[in-house]
């Protein structure tokens, strides 16, 4: 059952791929638009079969691949994965039917997003270390090619800095990876055979330290991140959306997966310092996002400090916190999707995304009032304003970090006044005031061009009232993890405290 959501979009890029060369760029949007619904209703279907309660991995899937190198087909799905698969098949529909109809080269396009879907999809389902390697580095040619071919004045520049950064991140990934098989005496890299916390401390420290600027860059964390800012400027909005609601999860996925649940010893060792290195991101990120005028960067700078959140709470460690480490995921994901494409209209129809040239937008009559109404829902929900997702995240990520580091976590809440501040000062210079003689003849706003963004803002506002009908899929298995780790952690302090009695004696 897993594989369809991997062969689906496989099969519709070969599709297209492989069409007549005369389609039309309309045709390969609408063939594309098609498989994407179908991956996205499929993981609706498991959702739905899901059992919440189980805490092992579900729909299994498990074929011996290449014996030589310990390399098995392993897929399946927990609460940790599946509101993030729901999550990349939701967001690939919206930035494939978000696309411009008239773009050149529709058919390559169409085909290295739906291969860009696939290998996100597969990374979030692969039960082995060296199969979530290959579905982690096969995002990263699309993703290349997206914003090189379609992007910006500087797409080239943007997408060879994206490229360096992401290469670099995984050949620490992989280097973890194969150390922890290596040394741990394992056959294969099975997740489940993989036991890492026999390794000593030290051992275990290297290993995470490659996991932790590996997925720091994927997320990215402070002083990684420089990559980010010129990815989104220079992307495409459709790309924009998938980039911050998707792709950036895989980091923050994967310190939780391979970080914390495969070292518990070594990340609790290091907990502090994580949490210090996210309150930096967090401060540092949204100080930078009220410094741009360009509103694009202005966001993109905001998902630095929002993901800095996610650290927090996994640095703490606490099966609420963790539980809000997902939460964030999620919200960051819609949040962070509906104001690219809001910035996308205002740039389409305005012809600028510059807060000095732009004003008024908000205006009834020759302005976009709907655009505007939906950036004042998502600004409010960036900035945490009870009723919105984005409130009750950062609520139980501050709830559950409090006991274990109140510092860090009052320093972070910081951020979410700072969020407020920036995102004010947009909506104040873009929207309200008169209308600038920049933008006075603006074109008509269609309901397509709207449809995608209120479609988010349903959901942002449906999850921030009932929080429960999300959460209910993932606080099993996280309480689970966190439990797991806790057990580890007594049994290491047990072992070392009779080490130290044994050598008194």
């Amino acid at each position: 059952m897993l594989s369809v959501l991997i062969l689906v979009p496989l099969i519709g890029a070969a599709l297209i791929g492989f069409s007549p060369s005369g389609i039309s760029g309309k045709f390969a949007r609408v063939v594309a638009l098609v498989f994407a619904i179908i991956a996205f209703l499929w993981t609706i279907v498991l959702a739905i079969q899901f059992h919440p309660g189980e805490i092992t991995q579900q729909f299994a899937e498990s074929i011996p691949w290449v014996d030589a190198l310990g390399l098995n087909y392993n897929l399946g799905i927990d609460g940790l994965s599946l509101p993030l698969l729901v999550l990349n098949g939701l967001l690939t529909s919206i930035a494939i039917y978000s696309s411009d109809e008239s773009l050149e080269r529709p058919k390559f396009y169409y085909c290295l997003i739906l291969l860009l879907s696939a290998g996100v999809t597969g990374a979030f389902l692969a039960q082995d270390l060296l199969l979530f390697f290959l579905f982690y580095e096969l995002e990263l040619i699309p993703l290349y090619l997206l914003i090189a071919i379609w992007g910006g004045a500087k797409r080239g520049y943007a997408a060879t800095k994206f490229l360096i950064y992401t290469a670099v991140s995984g050949i620490l990934i992989l280097a973890s990876f194969l150390g922890m098989v290596w040394l741990s005496g394992s056959s294969n890299f099975a997740l489940a055979t993989l036991n890492t916390t026999t390794l000593p401390l030290a051992t275990q420290l290297l290993l995470l330290a490659g996991i932790l600027i590996g997925f720091g860059i994927k997320i990215p964390l402070v002083p990684f991140h420089t990559w980010l800012p010129d990815a989104h400027v220079e992307a495409s909005t459709p790309i924009s959306v998938l980039l911050a609601g998707v792709l950036l999860k895989l980091g923050t996925y994967g310190l939780l997966r391979f970080g914390m649940n495969l070292l518990p010893e070594a990340w609790n060792y290091l907990a502090p310092w994580l949490a210090t290195w996210a309150v930096v991101s967090v401060l540092y990120g949204s100080s930078c996002a009220i410094a741009q005028t360009d509103m694009k960067k202005m966001v993109a700078y905001s998902s630095i400090g929002h993901m800095g959140y996610v650290l927090l709470a996994a640095a703490a460690a606490t099966p609420l916190s963790v539980l809000g480490a997902v939460m964030q995921m999620i919200s960051h994901g819609l949040i962070s999707a509906m104001l690219f494409l809001l910035v996308g209209v205002v740039y389409k129809k305005a012809g600028s995304r510059d807060l000095a040239i732009i004003q008024g937008l908000l205006n009834p009559e020759r302005g976009m009032p709907v655009i505007g109404s939906l950036m004042i829902v998502g600004v409010m929900a960036s900035a945490g304003i009870p009723g919105m997702l984005g409130f009750i995240s950062e609520f139980v990520v501050y709830r559950g970090s409090f006991p274990v580091f109140p510092v860090q976590t009052l320093l972070c809440m910081l951020g979410t006044g700072l969020t407020a501040v920036y995102f004010l000062i947009l909506v104040n210079r873009a929207f309200f005031g008169r209308l600038s003689a920049q933008v006075t003849n603006l074109p008509r706003v269609y309901w397509s061009d709207r449809i995608p963004a209120a479609i988010l803002a349903v959901l942002i506002v449906i999850f921030g009232i009932q929080p429960g009908w999300l959460v209910r899929w993932t606080e099993p298995t996280i309480t689970a993890m966190v439990n797991t780790q806790n057990v580890v952690l007594a049994v290491s302090l047990d072992k070392a405290m009779g080490t130290s009695t044994a050598r008194r004696n």
